[in-house]
Formats: structure tokens, C-alpha cells, sequence
């Protein structure tokens, strides 16, 4: 068998073997990363990077945080149980914690733990604000998406062999190859990595509005957050194509369509009123 044929053959497998159904879209995912291997690594990186930081503990901020916090995780378990996935959340870890810091910032690791940097406080300005935040933020985790990058990332590398191994075998000179990666490396990057880095932040945003309107917050609140977000940034944003987030006004334009869909999910739990 020829490398090439041999290379995508091993290729083909490794796709077929590493699909994961999302409970949230019920389509198949790309992971080649169990919570068995990913988790225990992202919890000792969370208790290094809380020993290494000043942690907020206390105060009516930190109070809030983790308030927030405690009812989102109750409305994801709340909303896996009746998307059929009852023990989804069984080897979660739930933590949140308030982190001084002056980035506009917040992010959740595998597994269920959450900092929130005092930094995103004043964009936040309430706890509806936050809990928009802090939704977003669960929901990478809940989508697997810190395992889908680990794994899309293994599988540029595996493309970048190729092209390497391909070129090899053409009899390529070490210019050629080496034009022939800097190639690969830009349309992997800007057709393959950021897109799929986009498409996270938007499952994320869908995901994380429905999660807080179950816990009781208002959805709507999620477009008025990212158009603080946009006045922050005083309109310094790369183009969409080049940054690994959709632009603000794609968000907000997103968000305040799926407002009133939060709502009609929130209201099958029996919530509608909101904070």
C-alpha cells in the first residue's frame, strides 16, 4: 500500500472512531478526548492557576458569583435530564470563583470549573449580566468544545504530516515542502481552526441563553451584555475571518434572535417570569 493511501486510511479511521453525539444538536462531534483523560488535567490546572492568583472570597461580588453560579449548574442538570442525558453531569466538579484581575473576562474549564475576573464586573453590571457570562461560559464545557479543539488541533497536526509526508514522497525540493506547509498551515488556520473556534462561541452563546432563562434570568439581557461588550472595545475588533470569535454585532444580531426561544424552553420548566 502507498504512504498516501496508508495515511488516509489511518486518517478515515481515526474519524470515524472519534465522533461524540452532542445532546444538544444531535449531530456527531469531533473528540478523540474522554472526560476520563480530560478532566483530572483541567482540575489540578484550576487548583494551580486558584493557588497562583488572588482569589476574592467574601464579598458580595465573590457571594454573587458563586450564587449564580450554583443555580446555572441546577438548570443544566435540569435541561440535560430532559434532552434524555439524566447522568451527563456525573463526574463534574462544579467550582466558581472570583479572580482580581483587571481583564474583561471569565472562562470555564472541563469539567465544571468556573473564574469569573473582576475586570468583566462592571460590563456585567448585574446579575442577570453575569449570569449570561457564566452561562456561556458552562456551556463550552457542557458542548465539550476544551476536547473538540484538543482533537481538532491533533487532527491539523496529523494534516500537516501529510502534507509533509506527500511532498516527501513527490520528490518535493525543501523549498517547495517548505511553501507547501506555510500553505497548508494559513488554509487550515483560516478555513479549518477559526471557523470552527466561531462555531463554538455561537453553540456556546445558543446554549448558555437557554441554560440562564431556566435558572430564572431574562435572555434578552444577553444582546444588551455583548452591546456593553462592543462599547468597551471602543470598535476594535480583527475582521471576523481572522479572530476566533463571531464579531459583537453577530452576537447581538444571534442572541436577540434566540431570546424568545429561551423563553419558550424556560417555560416548559415552568419559569416565566424573570430576573
Amino acid at each position: 500500500m502507498k504512504t498516501k493511501q496508508l495515511f488516509t486510511l489511518i486518517l478515515t479511521i481515526v474519524l470515524v472512531c472519534a465522533c461524540k453525539t452532542s445532546p444538544f444538536t444531535g449531530k456527531k462531534t469531533l473528540n478523540f478526548v474522554s472526560n476520563d483523560q480530560l478532566f483530572p488535567m483541567a482540575f489540578q490546572q484550576y487548583d494551580q492557576f486558584l493557588s497562583e492568583n488572588n482569589v476574592i472570597t467574601g464579598t458580595v461580588d465573590a457571594n454573587m458569583v458563586k450564587s449564580v453560579g450554583e443555580k446555572i449548574a441546577v438548570a443544566a442538570e435540569r435541561y440535560l435530564t430532559s434532552l434524555g442525558e439524566p447522568g451527563y453531569l456525573k463526574d463534574y466538579r462544579w467550582e466558581y470563583n472570583l479572580v482580581q484581575d483587571d481583564a474583561v473576562n471569565a472562562w470555564c474549564m472541563p469539567g465544571g470549573k468556573i473564574v469569573v475576573y473582576t475586570g468583566i464586573l462592571p460590563i456585567t453590571q448585574t446579575e442577570t449580566g453575569l449570569a449570561m457570562v457564566m452561562g456561556h461560559e458552562l456551556a463550552h464545557a457542557l458542548a465539550d468544545h476544551g476536547a473538540q479543539r484538543m482533537s481538532a488541533a491533533q487532527l491539523q497536526q496529523i494534516g500537516a504530516v501529510g502534507v509533509a509526508v506527500g511532498t516527501g514522497v513527490a520528490g518535493q525540493s525543501q523549498e517547495q515542502q517548505a511553501t507547501w506547509m506555510q500553505a497548508y498551515g494559513l488554509a487550515s488556520q483560516l478555513g479549518g481552526m477559526l471557523p470552527f473556534s466561531r462555531s463554538h462561541e455561537t453553540q456556546a452563546d445558543e446554549i448558555g441563553i437557554v441554560i440562564a432563562a431556566i435558572a430564572g434570568y431574562n435572555p434578552d439581557e444577553a444582546a444588551k451584555l455583548w452591546q456593553r461588550m462592543k462599547a468597551a472595545s471602543g470598535g476594535q475588533a480583527p475582521p471576523q475571518i481572522l479572530s476566533t470569535h463571531p464579531s459583537n454585532d453577530s452576537r447581538i444580531a444571534n442572541l436577540t434572535a434566540k431570546a424568545p426561544f429561551a423563553k419558550q424552553e424556560a417555560a416548559k420548566f415552568g419559569v416565566t417570569s424573570f430576573k
